[in-house]
């Protein structure tokens, strides 16, 4: 039958309707939906930037019915378009830190869309930080050191350093989404965070020194190229020169690092403005070089030089370069001369080498098309103090008995050689992360980062290699050597060669290096705000806080003063190795961070950049740690303590963080493999320890019941070998998901607060009996399994709600023997000393009855491992029997504790045989009584437990008369199964059997009802209340006792009288571990 109908949208059918219906139905809704509470399975979700169910809006998400099917899903998982819509709309904000020009709601309602792309984003920034002080200030000095092959090796091998590192980063950087932070994001992220951390804090730390470096190349142009008086320290002789400038340093570098830490608190936009200028300094000064180069090829500059004999002398002391001057045909002697003889008379008394030797002068930039380049091509190392010669210079050699310390030669202020000059040289190359350190601010970071940084430094290795050449080639070697260009009238070496002006240089770099050293004090606190802000080192949290507009107050503060330490060496060549040692750190962590990613293959190891191999980051590594090592080898050593310090600390103390590092995936490996080995045979007896399974209880709100059992666990293990804490939950998982969390919670709390370093498992199970024995089974991994069980005596086993608790302890021990695993179970643990106790007297007492492998001999041993039972003694007793040779078994075990290397008390109780006692036949009556009582009465949960009750306390008041106190401490224990050897054990059985029969014609005399008693439980009730007696007699304060536990019966219709035996057994024992061997040997005297 066809039916109209008109299709209406839904819009369309909330207009329709009144406004006030609309609402009251929408406020129905929202009530009906409070009501309902959470939909779906009430799983809590991850946390996502893009899965954020409380705010999403249910209407606009499944209007109609289309996706009906999927409402469950959608409260909490968005729609795939909705999905795909937030990811296209993703925006790449620094994290942290909130910019000077912007407030930060300004910030969040104006999002600034990252315009930079490569050029501007990344190669000029890198090529501003590669190129600075070194090379205008120390690259001609090196060159004339090392000479130009071993120049060239320097650089070689510190840009082959940077450019591999740089490959590393490339494929890192492209490997998704890389937030503003640089190398500390990247090293942290795929390394993890205490690495990250490590790293993180030195590469702050380097590029702290940094800034004091650059600080110091300005102070340097600014005394000794600018303006030398400005010098508040003169030095009144010779050899107080360095001393004197040292000083200065000090003071003026003090004053510009105040001027600069408040220039960049109060205007830090106006340095990245500068940043331009700071870099068209350096380009320039650059470009002024190769122009320089050039000309000398057909018109070199006039810088002469003056030499006596082969000794370079310094031009700041004279003006003409000879002994004599002729004037109007009179020959008067120069400054010169009065500078090495005792008067300007020319029958002075003078320097004998001055006597011997002309004086010549030659040009210091002889130009390009000179030939110097192969006088320079090899290397001129000297010691500190000693003049800088030219090689192939005539010379005389004369007595150097006069003092040549206040002479005018050009002197070498340290002692050379390679490795010192590669420490020197390396901070030029670095840099090379500036490009990274922006990756928010670029339009397509993942395409401008490797192609920048690659570009900057091919370009950089080019100009300084190239500059090595040239400056072979064109300028004379004493000028190169000549460090602070003494030789040519106080100019900077490099501004010799400029055109058109020294000045060019000179001015150039004075603004490039003060640039550098605002920018570093810029950058060094905003990177240790983004480390306090991760929040994984706790110390220095305090650094995140900053200004209201997010500018790092304390940061700056601190770097200013760690700058101040640098600027208090005060001497450029020393404190660039430090900053090297902590760069080439950073930069070894980006290649392992390659290495390891690309060799574990993680699958979401996809970077972009595909040029990159795990050989290039190994080599490049390598060539880190080699270059730490050539520059310092003990700043490298501490460089990696300080590092191996915070690393540590980050592990121990930091917040714990999960970010998907390679460090955990390495680890996993590295799990697998050791499973993987492990699982081959079970472990040697050497190699055995307990690897517990801890059963613990909770209670109704998921609360352990006895957390001292933990305590004990932790006092046992230490912190070595494997444990797993387990509980069970009774019911279904589904309906149990949520507090089977909180329970996992709760214990893993529990865990941390003990210090028992292990797994935490909690299994749901329709029935206790199950879960206990799905443990038992399953838990652990591979060759990481449990092999002891340690659980709580149940106390209340008598009266417990749940009366079949000691059914389920019995069954336990019963599947513990079955899987060959030990059994702890410590009786009254709440007892039990907490890891703070410390026993400072007393004793650990062990009562060997039957061999169980050993493990009664290695508990006490591994517990005075820890600081809890340190001081306490260990006493081990053994039981001899009637035929026994009590003497000769304290020998035999004496020689055997002297063989397991084991200190230890040792003595043989003698147990004598004799009637069984009317106390023992009394409570075997009362344990059998309430038994079958039990069995047979059909009764009610509540009348069966207040029966059983009744009956216990009428037989425990009829027992504590005299005379049953009498009978216990009369009472002389027997054991029937404490033989060492077959023959021994069947003649004790038919002896025991003969005596107890005759024993019972004698007593059935006094109580009837004895007569009916099963003989195998008042046999084993004997032997409970022999033995216990004899323990309290030599036990009773002890701090511990260790038992052999009893096997149960193989009839389970005997499980409670089992229970009954193991409580007489340790009744009036306060702390009392009774320990089930696995059936293996776990000790051994070998070695």
């Amino acid at each position: 039958m066809p039916t109209n109908f008109t299709v209406v949208p839904v819009e369309a059918q909330g207009e329709k309707r009144d406004p006030a219906e609309r609402d009251a139905q929408r406020q129905e809704e929202e009530e009906d939906n409070r009501d309902r509470g959470p939909t779906g399975d009430g799983i809590a979700r991850e946390s996502s930037p893009f899965i954020n169910s409380a705010e999403m809006d249910r209407g606009n998400m499944y209007e109609g019915k289309n996706m009906a099917l999927f409402e469950e899903e959608m409260d909490s998982n968005p729609m795939v378009s909705s999905l795909l819509n937030k990811l296209a709309n993703y925006t790449n904000l620094t994290q942290g830190v909130v910019e000077h020009e912007a407030d930060e709601d300004t910030k969040r309602k104006e999002v600034k869309v990252p315009r930079m792309g490569t050029f501007i984003g990344v190669y000029l920034p890198c090529l501003q930080n590669i190129l600075g002080v070194i090379l205008f200030l120390r690259l001609t000095w090196i060159v004339g050191t090392a000479g130009v092959l071993e120049s060239f090796i320097i650089v070689f091998m510190c840009c082959a350093c940077t450019m591999l590192t740089a490959i590393s980063m490339s494929a890192i950087a492209t490997n998704g989404v890389v937030p503003a932070g640089g190398s500390y994001y990247m090293i942290s992220r795929s390394l993890g965070p205490e690495f990250g951390g490590a790293v993180g804090l030195c590469f702050y730390l380097g590029t702290t020194f940094a800034g004091a470096m650059y600080i110091l190349g300005t102070i340097e142009i600014l005394l000794t190229y600018i303006s030398p008086s400005a010098a508040i320290f003169k030095a009144e002789d010779g050899g107080e020169e360095t001393e004197a400038m040292l000083n200065n340093m000090r003071v003026y570098g003090t004053c510009i690092i105040i001027l600069m830490a408040v220039v960049v608190f109060v205007g830090v936009k106006y340095v990245n403005k500068l940043a331009l200028v700071f870099l068209a300094c350096v380009i320039l000064s650059i470009i002024a070089i190769y122009a320089g180069v050039i000309k000398t090829a057909f018109d070199p500059p006039d810088f002469p030089i003056c030499l006596l004999g082969n000794r370079t002398l310094s031009k700041r002391s004279f003006d003409i370069c000879a002994k004599f001057t002729e004037s109007n045909n009179e020959t008067k002697t120069t400054t010169l001369w009065r500078l090495f003889c005792s008067s300007s008379l020319h029958n002075a008394t003078c320097d004998d080498y001055f006597s011997l030797n002309n004086v010549t002068e030659i040009q210091g930039i002889p130009g390009i098309m000179s030939g110097v380049l192969i006088d320079n091509l090899w290397s001129a190392y000297s010691e500190k103090g000693s003049i800088v010669e030219k090689k192939d210079q005539p010379s005389v050699s004369g007595s150097e008995d006069m003092k040549i310390g206040g002479r005018p030669y050009v002197f070498t202020d340290i002692m050379t050689y390679f490795t010192m000059l590669v420490g020197i040289y390396f901070p030029s190359v670095t840099g090379i992360m500036a490009g990274s350190n922006r990756s928010g601010d670029l339009k397509d970071a993942q395409k401008s980062i490797p192609t920048g940084t690659i570009l900057a430094i091919s370009t950089t290795s080019f100009i300084y290699l190239s500059c090595i050449v040239l400056f072979g080639a064109c300028i004379e070697g004493v000028i190169l050597r000549d460090k602070f260009g003494e030789a040519v009238n106080g100019n900077l070496v490099v501004g010799t060669l400029a055109w058109p002006s020294p000045w060019v240089i000179v001015i150039g770099s004075f603004f490039s290096t003060c640039g550098a050293g605002l920018q570093s004090l810029t950058g060094a606190p905003r990177l240790l705000q983004a480390i306090a802000r991760d929040g994984i080192v706790p110390f220095i949290q305090v650094f995140g806080h900053g200004k209201a507009n997010g500018e790092p107050t304390w940061a700056l503060l601190l770097t200013a003063g760690i700058c101040e330490i640098g600027i208090l060496i005060a001497s450029l060549d020393s404190v660039a190795p430090i900053l090297s040692m902590f760069f080439l750190m950073c930069y070894m962590f980006v290649n392992l961070a390659c290495a390891v990613q690309t060799l574990l293959r993680t699958p979401n190891w996809r970077p972009r950049f595909k040029y990159y191999h795990w050989t290039l980051s190994f080599l490049g590594m390598s060539l880190c740690l080699a270059l730490m090592f050539i520059c310092s080898w003990y700043y490298a050593l501490i460089a990696m303590l300080i590092a191996g310090c915070i690393y540590k600390y980050i592990e121990y103390r930091g917040a714990e963080k999960e970010w998907g590092d390679g460090i955990r995936g390495l680890s996993l490996n590295a799990a697998r493999y050791a499973l993987l080995r492990v699982e081959d045979g079970p472990p040697h007896t050497k190699n055995w320890r307990p690897q517990l399974l801890v059963l613990l209880n909770l209670d109704c709100e998921q609360l352990v019941k006895h957390p001292r059992l933990l305590s004990f666990t932790s006092q046992l293990k230490a912190g070595k070998g494997l444990t797993i804490v387990g509980s069970v939950l009774q019911g279904t998982y589904l309906d149990k998901c949520t507090e089977t969390q909180k329970a996992e919670e709760n214990v893993k709390a529990l865990m941390a607060v003990e210090k028992t370093k292990g797994f935490c498992q909690i299994v749901v199970s329709p029935s206790f009996r199950d879960g206990i024995s799905h443990l038992i089974q399953s838990a652990g991994l591979g060759g990481m399994k449990h092999n002891t069980v340690l659980m709580a005596w149940p106390q209340s086993w008598k009266r417990t709600e749940n009366h079949f608790s000691w059914k389920n302890f019995v069954d336990t021990v019963r599947e513990t023997t079955a899987a060959q695993q030990a059994l702890l179970v410590a009786k009254n643990i709440d007892l039990f000393p907490t890891n703070q106790e410390r026993f400072t007297e007393g004793n650990i007492d062990v009562w060997w009855i039957v061999h169980d492998g050993g493990m009664l001999m290695l508990l006490p041993f591994l517990l005075r491992q820890h600081k809890v039972w340190r001081k306490c003694k260990m006493r081990i007793f053994t039981v001899a029997q009637m035929d026994d040779n009590s003497i000769q078994m304290k020998k035999d075990l004496q020689m055997f504790l002297y063989h397991l290397r084991l200190n230890a008390e040792v003595e043989v109780v003698e147990m004598f045989e004799n009637d069984i006692s009317a106390f023992t036949y009394e409570k075997t009556l009362m344990m059998e009584q309430r038994s079958q009582m039990l069995k047979q009465m059909q009764l009610s949960k509540n009348e069966r437990e207040r029966e059983a009750q009744l009956i216990h306390d009428r037989n425990t008041a009829s027992h504590l008369t005299p005379a049953v106190k009498a009978s216990v401490a009369a009472s002389v224990p027997e054991k029937v199964q404490m033989t060492w050897t077959k023959e021994k054990f069947v003649a004790e059985k038919h002896k025991n059997k003969d005596t107890n029969v005759s024993g019972f014609k004698d007593i059935f005399n006094m109580k009837p009802e004895w007569g009916n008693l099963n003989q195998s439980n008042v046999r084993r009730m004997h032997t409970a209340v022999k033995l216990n007696g004899v323990v309290l007699n030599k036990s009773q304060h002890a701090q511990l006792v260790l038992l052999n536990m009893p096997g149960p019966p193989k009839n389970r219709k005997g499980d409670e009288n089992y229970m009954e035996f193991l409580e007489v057994l340790t009744e009036g024992l306060d702390r009392v571990l009774l320990v089930r061997g696995s059936g293996r040997e776990v000790i051994t005297i070998y070695s």
